[in-house]
Formats: structure tokens, sequence, C-alpha cells
């Protein structure tokens, strides 16, 4: 079992103006016979974005991470993106039964989408999609919203899964007005609490030459 809590970052983002953005997130792991929990951060930057957009990415670069070492996972993911959450646990299906189109016009990101489909199922993954409410003090949902932002702001990249600074952060974060107090850290998921979404759909046979050559936003 792992659990992903990720976040994204656009910085003017739907403004007519540059748009840099960024995602993060925090990995978890716990050891099967200490039941210790070992921590790992990514982010990843664009210059120029969408919170749509990134939010995609930040499943793409997870998985990216959570595959290199070939083992099939069962994964919790978490975050206050209902696009993202509702997208994984439901629009996909469909989109994938009407040959990837959507009714009403054109599927936003849809090469993201289907990248992200394809790293998740080239694993064997099965992935339990939850949303939360952000900017709420949830604790892991904070740290990762700190990670996009900060990733945004400085147009950088973690290059893969690299040592969490949670705990740092959390010790420093400075109290302020306004900003919602940090609630204690979600526990590590209870095994008999994993709920896994239904089988990702295929996602890299040939597109409908009516979706193919759609711009994706």
């Amino acid at each position: 079992m792992v659990a992903v809590y990720a976040d994204e970052s656009c910085l003017g983002n739907g403004q007519d103006r540059d748009t840099p953005g960024g995602a993060g997130g925090l990995v978890e792991y716990q050891h099967p016979q200490s039941g210790a929990i070992a921590r790992r951060d990514f982010w990843i930057s664009d210059p120029a974005t969408t919170n749509n957009r990134m939010a995609l990415r930040s499943v793409i670069e997870a998985f990216h991470g959570l595959s290199a070492k070939g083992t099939a996972l069962n994964v919790v993911f978490t975050s206050d993106s209902k696009y993202l959450i509702d997208g994984f646990r439901d629009w996909v299906h469909g989109w994938a039964a009407r040959g990837w189109t959507r009714k009403g016009g054109a599927i936003e990101n849809l090469a993201l989408w289907r990248e992200a489909i394809t790293v998740i199922r080239a694993g064997r993954h099965q992935c339990d999609w939850r949303w939360v409410r952000g900017h709420d003090g949830h604790p892991q949902n904070e740290y990762a919203n700190h990670l996009a932002t900060r990733a945004a702001a400085s147009q950088t990249a973690s290059d893969g899964l690299v040592p969490s600074q949670f705990d740092a952060w959390i010790a420093a974060r400075p109290t302020r007005s306004g900003r919602p107090a940090l609630r204690a850290a979600d526990a590590f998921p209870a095994a008999g609490s994993f709920k896994p979404g239904r089988t990702l759909p295929e996602a890299t046979r040939t597109l409908p030459a009516s979706a193919a050559g759609r711009r994706d936003n």
C-alpha cells in the first residue's frame, strides 16, 4: 500500500498573462514489520499551463516514480482537485466507451488524460481516488500545495522522488491570521479501507479522426 497526496498550482490561472504552474506531491510508505512511515516528495513545473493540466501531470509524475521498481501497488491517491478525482472515478470510462469523445464538445487535456491512464495501467497499479477539501488545514494536502506553489514560482523540478521535508515543514510552518490551523496528519490508510476504483480503460489505441485532431487545451 502507498499513499499519495498531490496538489497543483497555476499563477495567474485563467488570466491574460503568463501562467507558470507547478505540481507537487507527498508519497508515504509503511514498513511492513515496524509500521514506520517513510516519505518522499516530488514536484514539477511548467512556464505556461493551467491548474487542470498540472493536476494531471501530478498523477503522471507520481506513477512514474511509483513504477520505478516494477512492483504493482495499491495506491490511495488524494487530491483537492474534483476535476482529477471525478475524472478518474467516472468520466474516463464514459469517454473511452464513446471512442475518447464526450457529449458537448472536445475533451479538455485529452493527451494528458491518456498519458496518465497509460502510466497507471503499465504499472498494473490499483487506485483508490479520494478527494479532500483544499486549504482546510489538512497537513499532507497543505504540504503538497506548498511543493506545488514553490515549484510554480521557482520553475524547478525534483527529477523523481526525493527524501521528504514534511516533518521539517510542519515544525517550521508559521501561524498566520486567516490560515486554518493544521489538523493531525492523516494516519496511513488501513488495508481494509482500500476501495479501488474501476479498472481504467485502454488508452493507447488509435483515436478516431474526429478526436485525434482536437487541440489539447
